[in-house]
């Protein structure tokens, strides 16, 4: 994901609607410079994929033996 680094001047006169939207069709971070020096980041939110589904089972009982002080 590309980063892209503009001053607080420079967006001024623009809308939240549209640096968000920016933001959002571009797949771009937004880094807008305060004039103290800090910065605030704007970036999308990234998908997660879903997780595979995978065969096996467990068996009855898997947590006495793990907890089962006697062995």
């Amino acid at each position: 994901m590309t980063a892209q680094t503009l001053k607080l001047d420079d967006i001024k006169y623009r809308s939240i609607e549209e640096l968000l939207q920016f933001v959002s069709i571009n797949k771009q971070i937004l880094n807008i410079q305060l004039p103290w020096g800090e910065e605030v980041m704007i970036q999308p939110k990234t998908r997660l994929l879903p997780l595979p589904i995978l065969d096996g089972y467990i068996p009855q009982g898997w947590k006495d033996a793990i907890y089962d002080e006697s062995v």
